[in-house]
C-alpha cells in the first residue's frame, strides 16, 4: 500500500505540474502557490464536514515547522527555474531523495547503528541515473547560484519529507498535517503577491474559464497528491517512497508527449527504464526485508530416557 500511495502521489503532483506550467500563462507563480493553498484548506475543511475530524491540533509548533521548510523548498525549486533550463533545475531538485539517504545515514551513524539499508540506498541511486538519462540536463559556469538554489531545494525537500513522516509517526493525520501546510502556503503566497517589488492585488485582473479552470485543478491534484505523499512517508521505509517519488518525471514525461508532442530519443526512453526498474526493485526489496521470517518447526520433545 506504501508503494501504491506513493504512485498515486507522484501521478497527481505530474498532474499539477502540467496544470501550472499552463496555468502560468494566466497567473503569476504567487498566485498560483495562493490558489493552491486556499483550494487546499477549503477542500479539507469540506473533507472534514463529511467524514468528520477536527483540525485541533497538540503539536502547533511541529506544523508551522513543516509548513515553513516546504514553502521555502518550494519557493527556491520556482525560482531556480528562472536561472536554470527546467532539466537541470527539475534533476537538481530531485536529488531530495539521496538528501534524504544522506541524513537518515548520518543520523544512523550518530546514534552508532551500523545497520544502514544499503540496498534501497543502491535503488536510488540507479533511480537518479534513470533521472539524468531521462532529463538530460545541461550546466554551464555561469550558472553556479542557480545550481547552488536548487541543490538547497532538493535538501530542504528531504528535511520536509522526514519531517511529514515524523508528524505521521506522532499520529497526525494526512488531512490536517495537509491543512496547515496548505494554510502555510496560502499565507505565503498572499504576503509575495503583496510585498514583493512590482506586487500587487492577486487576482485583481481579467479571467477567463480556462485560467480558473487550471487553478482549481492543480489544486486539487496537489492536495490529494500531498495527502497521498503523507500517507507513504507514515505506512512505511521512507528510503522506498523517496525511490518511487522518481516516477513522478515518468507520468509528466507521458504528459509532455501526449500534450506538447515531446520526443524522448532513445536516452530519454532509457531513462525512463532505468527510473522504472529503480523503483521496482525497490518495492521487492522493501517487501524482502519486512517479510518476516518462517519461524524453524519446532520437533516434539524426546521421551525421558532411562539411564
Amino acid at each position: 500500500m506504501q508503494s501504491l500511495w506513493m504512485l498515486l502521489a507522484s501521478l497527481m503532483f505530474s498532474i499539477m505540474g502540467v496544470c501550472v506550467k499552463l496555468a502560468s500563462d494566466h497567473y503569476s507563480i504567487w498566485e498560483i502557490v495562493l490558489s493552491r493553498g486556499l483550494i487546499g484548506m477549503l477542500f479539507i475543511i469540506a473533507l472534514i464536514l463529511v467524514k468528520g475530524g477536527t483540525l485541533k491540533t497538540p503539536m502547533p509548533r511541529q506544523h508551522v515547522w513543516r509548513g515553513v521548510i516546504g514553502v521555502i523548498a518550494l519557493s527556491l525549486w520556482f525560482y531556480s527555474f528562472s536561472l536554470l533550463p527546467v532539466a537541470t533545475a527539475t534533476t537538481l531538485n530531485y536529488t531530495s531523495s539521496i538528501w534524504l539517504a544522506a541524513i537518515l545515514f548520518g543520523a544512523a551513524w550518530w546514534r552508532g547503528n551500523t545497520r544502514f539499508d544499503w540496498g534501497m540506498a543502491a535503488t536510488i541511486l540507479i533511480s537518479f541515473i534513470g533521472v539524468m538519462l531521462l532529463l538530460q540536463p545541461s550546466f554551464d559556469p555561469n550558472q553556479t547560484l542557480g545550481g547552488l538554489i536548487a541543490l538547497a531545494s532538493g535538501l530542504i525537500s528531504a528535511v520536509a519529507y522526514l519531517q511529514v513522516r515524523h508528524l505521521g509517526k506522532l499520529g497526525e493525520p494526512e488531512y490536517r498535517v495537509v491543512f496547515y501546510f496548505s494554510t502555510t502556503s496560502a499565507i505565503a503566497g498572499l504576503a509575495c503577491c503583496l510585498l514583493l517589488p512590482g506586487g500587487s492585488i492577486p487576482f485583481w485582473h481579467a479571467h477567463n474559464v480556462q485560467g480558473v479552470a487550471l487553478l482549481v485543478t492543480l489544486s486539487l491534484s496537489a492536495t490529494l497528491a500531498q495527502m497521498a505523499m503523507t500517507r507513504a512517508y507514515r505506512l512505511g521505509n521512507p528510503l522506498l517512497t523517496a525511490n518511487l517519488q522518481y516516477t513522478g518525471i515518468v507520468f509528466s514525461s507521458v504528459w509532455g508527449i501526449l500534450i506538447w508532442q515531446d520526443q524522448l530519443g532513445w536516452r530519454g526512453w532509457t531513462g525512463t527504464a532505468v527510473i522504472l526498474v529503480g523503483g521496482l526493485l525497490a518495492t521487492f526489496y522493501n517487501q524482502r526485508q519486512a517479510r518476516p521470517q518462517t519461524p524453524l518447526r519446532q520437533e516434539k520433545p524426546l521421551a525421558d530416557e532411562t539411564v
